[in-house]
């Protein structure tokens, strides 16, 4: 355990702050998860940088800066269907549940192909589009959460639906990422779902 690595398992506990300051009836809670989400997001950064500048890049570092990403992000989309304190709608609107579990879908397959990898000593590379959904997916929940803080701290209504339109664009954009970054990893892997693992290696 290093210090890349406690940064990157913070983002676990970030989740859980997040979502308590969504949830409750507090003044400037709203704007608390907004940063901390934030801040949350940084650490995706961060632990890379720290771990490749001082050289202590691990293979349990890739494999959970891959998870953690996922549990933070996703697990805010699951909660951000569910109405909150203070907004008369969710941040994120009901016909957005599919493209939410598309996003789920692809997340935790792709991480159990990673587990099934690791399994057999290798770490799955990293596709560029991977890296771009990420920063996408991380973008449009900021955005969603600026937007809500907007609107139940500030109490700005017309800046907070502009600001909402504009993340639920790039929260559509995600998912198609998402989705299209989920079948390059099935495509360029499915030797594994087959039980004929090949000897690709690389980074993640």
């Amino acid at each position: 355990m290093n210090w890349p690595n406690i940064i990157t398992l913070s983002r676990v506990p970030a989740l859980f702050v997040v979502v308590v300051l969504l949830f409750v009836s507090l003044p400037w809670a709203a704007t608390a998860a907004f940063v901390v989400f934030v801040l949350g997001g940084i650490t995706d950064w961060l632990d890379g940088y720290l771990a490749r500048r001082f050289k202590i890049v691990s293979n349990f570092g890739k494999l959970m800066d891959a998870l953690t990403d996922k549990v933070l992000v996703v697990g805010l989309m699951i909660a951000m269907l569910v109405p909150m304190p203070g907004a008369r709608a969710p941040i994120l609107p009901d016909w957005s549940v599919f493209l939410v579990l598309l996003i789920f879908g692809r997340e935790f397959l792709v991480t159990g192909l990673r587990l099934v990898a690791a399994s057999q000593g290798r770490v799955l590379a990293a596709e560029k589009t991977g890296k771009i959904k990420t920063v996408l997916q991380l973008v449009s929940v900021s955005v969603l959460l600026l937007a809500h803080a907007l609107a139940v701290d500030f109490q700005y209504a017309g800046a907070a639906h502009v600001v909402q339109l504009t993340g639920l664009w790039l929260f559509v954009g995600a998912a198609v990422l998402t989705a299209l970054s989920g079948v390059g990893y099935l495509v360029k892997y499915w030797d594994m779902f087959m039980g004929h693992p090949s000897g690709d290696t690389g980074q993640s």
